[in-house]
């Protein structure tokens, strides 16, 4: 893990923005505490920092604070995690609009191949490998729409997707061979440049997981 003692500017935010990868890539797992000594020796920071980034976390609702006990990765209840979905449907079906609005050629080919390994298996088994290129397809889209607040405001929900505690599954809710054909149509929609089309499949795909999850709870 990088040293960041000798820089000062910014500390803040780059302990913050550690922590947060940390969460994304899931080595801080869903209910798990922050070992901030660790992370403090680590960084080469004293603790000063490192409590105003996991406060700042804690804002997000990425990291919640338990009396006498410390921070931990928060984890979000199934109730919880619907209304994020919903809120992701609107949000992400506007991404994939604008995307495929000013979607070039090259972006396309990229976007066009990030679920390339997964194409010709009946059943995908790397569920780790998988969950990694969906969130490069979705982080990709976002970026792509080129809307700053939209991408600051999806980046935390992805997160935070990730922090559901389907641990098994990397955060992911449908199973990959569930996922695939919607992931490939909705690629397929941009790159034709067809905002309406993209729009309405990235919410169908959401409302895919909002079922399951409202399943979960009546069951």
């Amino acid at each position: 893990m990088k040293n960041l003692g000798a820089e000062y500017e910014n500390l803040d935010q780059k302990v913050y923005q550690v922590i947060k990868d940390l969460i994304e890539d899931r080595t801080l797992l869903p209910g798990q505490k922050i070992p901030q000594e660790k992370l403090a020796k680590d960084l080469g920071i004293s603790r000063t920092p490192l409590i105003s980034a996991l406060k700042f976390l804690e804002h997000e609702k990425l990291i919640e604070v338990q009396p006498r006990r410390g921070f931990f990765v928060r984890l979000f209840t199934t109730k919880e995690m619907i209304g994020i979905f919903e809120i992701r449907e609107v949000l992400e079906g506007l991404a994939a609009r604008r995307a495929a609005q000013c979607i070039t050629d090259e972006n396309c080919k990229i976007l066009s191949q990030i679920f390339s390994e997964f194409k010709d298996q009946k059943h995908i088994t790397d569920i780790s490998a998988y969950a990694k290129a969906d969130r490069k397809f979705h982080t990709m889209i976002t970026k792509t729409a080129s809307r700053e607040f939209l991408t600051t405001m999806l980046q935390t929900f992805n997160i935070i997707s990730l922090a559901y505690q389907n641990v098994p599954r990397e955060g992911l809710i449908m199973h990959p061979d569930d996922t695939m054909k919607d992931h490939t149509q909705i690629i397929e929609a941009i790159c034709n440049r067809d905002p309406e089309k993209a729009e309405n499949l990235m919410k169908l795909h959401f409302k895919k997981s909002i079922d399951i999850l409202e399943q979960q709870i009546d069951g």
